[in-house]
């Protein structure tokens, strides 16, 4: 089956699987278009020079396609690429800091990881930011993406074992190279590559000695996390920073509805969003703000920003004093209109907004395959306490599109037979986000004294997937927020 859809098919089917739910926010990603990136071959001169000190050299390893079979097509290669940073190493028994690339372009995750670089002087460290297969330029088949994505065939070496194998594989050689056969290696990662850190460290023990995981949300796999923790936990970042803001979200889906079923109505929506002309679609307009508003928790950062898009220092709190005060107007789409501003154009530059623009800036086309295989995560469900409209997690809905996608059926129990539905008796695993501070002095408090642990002032999306203590049990976060057999449903069960 070829994969060249037409993309207005591909986007109608992920209009029709996000009616009711934000999932599919996670399925495909849809990260900001207007996200300025130059070419790719300048990309890293480019970053470099906007932040000097963030800099590496870049080189290519030959990899194997395939780690696990011993088949003629299987001793195929293609260049992986990965950055290294030997300014402050020591060499000798000097630690090498080893970032697990996951889904999108090495150097926009290199760049926004100065945390490597900052305790590289420290701790007298060699960084490597190694890419994951499919992403950025480290692509199979030729470094053809048009060929790598174009069937089963070809996707089906992209996985998460299959880019642990690459990391085990080249981190060796890399030793080897250098003569650092007695350097320690940590793993590091956040979200999905915090994934991998801690599975690296769990399935290659003899590589590496630790792994730092952050915002990694190992748990949230079929029947070990609720569906509703996702949400719930977007919708109380909102709660907790303004009631009426909340409460403005949360009635806003019903309000939309109707007026785009009244004559005309889609053109005054249109026009108080400030949508392109050239589109207009109620579901789509939906989506876009529900995209705002799902991944600006995840970079409510203290400082301003530019991860996903340019943003304001604490941008939920932006967001809602924009629906509070009303800045573009008094009336419920004004107020959200305002919110929406703050993510998609803080900068100030955009004159309209452009639904149906599909671009793909970070490079993460490859999580669609990902999603619709092994990475089935259940994160659209929303009960009474969801900011988004009421919708139940349906793993039916997920099959069929991706069927429409790939012609694939995915495995959603095949992460946690593969890696362990629950965090074993495992030393140096470090994870942060384990949970939501309970009171106002806990919530000032930066610091945190279980071990094991780190965590900021406000928790991000995954706090409800996390773990809490070192091999203990870990039970459902949402037991303090769901009722009725939520709570008494145990997930260590």
């Amino acid at each position: 089956m070829n994969f060249k859809r037409d993309p207005m098919f591909l986007l109608s089917l992920l209009l029709f699987f996000s009616i009711s739910s934000t999932s599919n926010a996670k399925i495909i990603p849809k990260f900001p278009s207007k996200t300025t990136l130059p070419p790719t071959d300048s990309l890293s001169v480019t970053l470099i020079q906007n932040n000097p000190k963030y800099s590496y050299e870049t080189k290519y390893f030959t990899q194997n396609l395939d780690h696990f079979n011993f088949n003629p097509q299987s001793y195929q290669t293609f260049q992986q690429r990965y950055l290294i940073n030997d300014r402050f190493w020591a060499k000798n028994n000097a630690p090498i800091f080893v970032y697990t690339g996951n889904e999108g372009d090495i150097e926009w995750f290199a760049q926004n990881t100065g945390f490597m670089f900052e305790v590289a002087p420290k701790f007298k460290a060699l960084l490597v930011f190694i890419e994951h297969r499919y992403y950025g330029k480290s692509i199979p088949f030729g470094g053809d993406k048009e060929v790598a994505n174009s069937n089963t065939s070809t996707l089906g070496y992209l996985s998460s074992t299959q880019a642990l194998a690459d990391y085990a594989t080249l981190i060796i050689d890399l030793k080897k190279n250098l003569t650092a056969y007695d350097s320690p290696v940590v793993v590091i990662g956040g979200s999905y590559g915090g994934m991998l850190a801690a599975w690296f460290r769990l399935k290659y023990p003899h590589v590496a000695i630790g792994a730092l995981a952050s915002s990694a949300p190992i748990l949230n796999f079929e029947n070990i996390t609720s569906p509703y923790s996702f949400n719930n936990i977007i919708s109380q970042d909102f709660k907790s920073e303004s009631a009426n803001c909340y409460e403005v979200i949360k009635g806003s889906w019903k309000q939309i509805q109707n007026k785009a079923g009244q004559p005309g109505g889609l053109e005054e929506l249109r026009k108080s969003f400030k949508i392109c002309k050239n589109y207009i679609n109620v579901n789509a307009l939906e989506g876009w703000l529900q995209t705002a508003f799902v991944y600006t928790p995840m970079t409510d950062y203290p400082t301003p920003s530019n991860f996903l898009a340019p943003l304001p220092a604490y941008p939920i709190k932006q967001m809602c004093k924009a629906i509070d005060e009303g800045r573009e107007g008094n009336d419920t789409f004004a107020r959200l209109y305002g919110a929406a501003n703050i993510y998609y154009n803080y900068s100030g530059s955009a004159t309209c907004f452009n639904l149906s623009d599909d671009s793909d800036p970070h490079g993460l086309g490859g999580w669609t395959w990902q999603a619709c295989t092994e990475m089935v995560m259940p994160t659209d469900g929303n009960n009474e306490h969801s900011i988004f409209p009421p919708s139940k997690w349906n793993i039916t809905d997920r099959f069929t599109l991706c069927k429409a996608l790939f012609d694939v059926k995915p495995r959603p129990n095949w992460i946690s037979t593969e890696f362990g539905g629950h965090i074993p008796a495992e030393k140096r695993v470090v994870g942060d986000s384990h949970r939501k501070p309970t009171s106002k002095k806990e919530r000032e408090n930066r610091g945190n004294g279980n071990k094991g642990q780190m965590r900021g002032l406000r928790q991000l999306e995954w706090d409800g997937w996390g773990f809490e203590e070192e091999g203990s049990r870990w039970r459902r976060r949402e037991e303090e927020q769901d009722g009725g057999e939520e709570k008494k449903r145990d997930a260590g069960g």
